[in-house]
C-alpha cells in the first residue's frame, strides 16, 4: 500500500519553494517567541504551558497539517495533474495511503519536534512538559493529516476550509466556548498531553479513552473516505 514514485513526487510538491518557506517558518517563529519568553521572563511552567498550548498546539499545529494534508493532493486535482497518476496502473487506495503517509511525516517532522524543542527552551521540560505537548504535537499531526487530505479530495477550496476550521474552530472557538472543546483535535492531543506531563501539569475537556478513540476513529474514516471518493474520480474518456 505504499508506493514509492508516488512518496518522491508528494515529497517534492510539499517542499517546493513556497510551501517550504510556510513550512520552515512556523517551527521558526515558535522558537523565537519560546526563546524571547524565556530571556524575558525566566523558565516558568505555567508560561511554558501557555505558548506551547495556545499558540503551538492551537495554532502551528493545525496550520501545519493544512499545508501537508491539502498540499499533498489538492493542487493535483485542481490542476489536472492527478489524471497521470489515475492513468497508471497503481490503486487508488495506495495513492491516498502514500500521501497521507508523506503528509504525516511532514506534519510531525514540521510540528512535533519544534513544539518539543520550545519546550526544552521554555523550561527545560520541567513537569515533562515538552515531552507531553510534543507527543500531543505528534498525534494532532496525524489526525490534522489526514483530515485536510480529505478536504484536498472532497473540496477545490481545500486550502479556504482548512484554515477556517484550524483558526476559527480549533484555535478560537475550541479555546473559547466549552461545548464545542470536546470536538477538537487539540482537546484530544490534550488529553494524551495531560497523561505525559507530571500530574496536574496539563488539563483537557476530553477523558482520555474518549480522546484516543476519537483521535483514531477520525484518522481512519478521514483516510478511507478520502480513498472512496479518489476512486469515484473518472477520467475524461473512462467509463
Amino acid at each position: 500500500m505504499y508506493h514509492p514514485t508516488v512518496a518522491r513526487l508528494t515529497y517534492r510538491a510539499l517542499l517546493g519553494r513556497r510551501r517550504a518557506a510556510i513550512l520552515f517558518a512556523l517551527p521558526l517563529l515558535l522558537l523565537v517567541i519560546s526563546a524571547a519568553v524565556r530571556a524575558l521572563t525566566g523558565a516558568d511552567d505555567s508560561t511554558a504551558r501557555e505558548v506551547l498550548s495556545g499558540f503551538a498546539l492551537a495554532t502551528m499545529v493545525p496550520l501545519i497539517g493544512v499545508i501537508a494534508g491539502t498540499g499533498a493532493i489538492a493542487p493535483e486535482i485542481d490542476d489536472g495533474s492527478i489524471a497521470y497518476l489515475l492513468s497508471k496502473p497503481v490503486k487508488r487506495p495506495t495513492i491516498i495511503l502514500t500521501k497521507l503517509l508523506v503528509a504525516m511525516l511532514v506534519s510531525v517532522g514540521f510540528a512535533a519536534i519544534p513544539t518539543f524543542l520550545a519546550g526544552l527552551i521554555l523550561d527545560g521540560n520541567s513537569q515533562h512538559l515538552a515531552v507531553a505537548f510534543g507527543v500531543a504535537a505528534a498525534v494532532a499531526s496525524l489526525t490534522y493529516s489526514a483530515v485536510f487530505l480529505l478536504l484536498g479530495v472532497v473540496t477545490r477550496h481545500a486550502v479556504v476550509a482548512g484554515l477556517v476550521y484550524a483558526l476559527v474552530w480549533e484555535s478560537l472557538i475550541g479555546n473559547l466556548v466549552p461545548g464545542a472543546r470536546t470536538l477538537s483535535v487539540q482537546q484530544w492531543a490534550l488529553a494524551l498531553a495531560a497523561k505525559v506531563a507530571d500530574g496536574g501539569a496539563v488539563s483537557s475537556d476530553v477523558a482520555l479513552p474518549t480522546a484516543v478513540v476519537l483521535l483514531v476513529g477520525v484518522t481512519l474514516v478521514a483516510t478511507w473516505f478520502a480513498g472512496r471518493r479518489l476512486r469515484a474520480l473518472t477520467l475524461a474518456g473512462e467509463e
